[in-house]
């Protein structure tokens, strides 16, 4: 039987630093007999330095055939001039784009260590552990016509909200399924009391809760699950929502948890031949390229990445737990990075002592 495969794009700015530290993770489990094939290559400004492209045709081959993607951050300011067609941004919509990455997986978890850098109250947010599932490939960002347009005597911006049947039906599913793994409990949220694509969402997403009848489904306006998710998070467990709501409520959510330096993600798409979903794995941040390069960057997001392709995509749900203890106990250490500090006896390190402190707790916990 074959190793998993995964191709790692490290991208632009700190992307090649923190992706360092997974490969330190990667060789670690290697040494426990589990073993991946690994290759690597260029996506963002880097490709387009090197080939004139954010991605080229052989990578985005690569990505295909793959069991999953690990992608670092693309971007910088010395590309702002580029085309908009050729921006290092391209490259990564164009993966999400052909792999059909439907369903994408916002994390929002807080470790006890870091409750003191959320802007709420610690009891609020102390051993929050939420995932949001939004919709990644239709609704307002693609719906047809768009533009910007001259009416009468003045121009008028127009972009049009468009949900199928069959795209809701997908990423619902997605998400009851990611709910029975952990607590059978569902929230949907949308504007089904103004929006028509809202009333469609929710019918559509009522209709599928009915093959999943251990889920405890409810609904809840998108604006009013904002307000909650700022006054008690914690009443939340998986929450689905369309790609404009989920654009919103992930980002309001990550700040819950005080960096997004600690923040990973998942885009899924259909299940392949092996019955895994086509996926791409990476963390919330920017590319940071005011920092690259110093080794101020935090790795965790970016191995909490790792941690979820484990999960989702090698079925080695158990070592994504390990890796997960370990950057809680290194934590709960004092080891911090450069956006983690502010507070009296922790220990600042680097980019790249933070990966040897976690790859260290990994070898504690066999």
């Amino acid at each position: 039987m074959s190793n998993p495969s995964l191709l790692i794009l490290p991208g632009d700015g700190i992307g090649p630093e923190v992706m360092a530290e997974v490969r330190k993770v990667i060789d670690w489990f290697g040494t426990r007999g589990l073993t991946f094939d690994v290759s690597e290559d260029l996506v963002g400004g880097a490709a387009y330095d090197a080939h004139g492209t954010p991605l080229t045709d052989a990578t985005m081959a690569k990505a295909q055939e793959v069991d999953a993607v690990l992608l670092g951050a693309v971007g910088g300011p010395k590309y702002d001039v580029l085309d908009f067609s050729v921006k290092p941004e391209r490259g990564l919509l164009r993966l999400r784009k052909e792999m059909d990455l439907y369903a994408n997986l916002r994390p929002a978890q807080c470790f006890d260590a870091l409750a003191d850098f959320s802007s709420l109250k610690k009891d609020v947010v102390a051993g929050l552990d939420i995932m949001i599932v939004r919709e990644l490939t239709s609704g307002i960002y693609f719906g047809e016509p768009r533009g910007i347009i001259e009416e009468g005597n003045e121009r008028v911006g127009i972009n049009t909200q468009r949900y199928t049947e069959s795209e809701i039906d997908r990423v619902a599913r997605s998400a009851f399924e990611l709910a029975m793994r952990r607590n059978k409990k569902l929230c949907s949220m949308e504007k089904a009391n103004v929006m028509e694509s809202g009333v469609l969402w929710r019918e559509v997403v009522t209709e599928v809760g009915k093959d999943y009848p251990e889920v405890a489904l409810s609904h809840m306006y998108a604006d009013a699950g904002a307000m909650q998710l700022c006054r008690w998070p914690k009443q939340f467990d998986v929450i689905v929502t369309d790609n404009l709501f989920g654009d919103l409520l992930s980002d309001a959510a990550a700040m819950l948890t005080g960096s997004l330096g600690m923040l990973p993600s998942a885009s899924l798409g259909a299940p392949m031949a092996n019955g895994r979903p086509k996926a791409l794995y990476e963390p919330v941040h920017g590319s940071a390229p005011d920092i690259a390069g110093q080794g101020k960057a935090n790795p965790i997001a970016c191995i909490l990445s790792f941690a979820m392709a484990l999960r989702y995509s090698f079925d080695q749900g158990d070592e994504a737990t390990r890796v997960e203890k370990a950057v809680e106990k290194v934590l709960a250490d004092g080891v911090r990075t450069a956006d983690l500090l502010g507070e009296e006896g922790v220990t600042p390190v680097s980019t790249s002592e933070m990966g040897d402190a976690i790859v260290k707790a990994l070898g504690a916990s066999v």
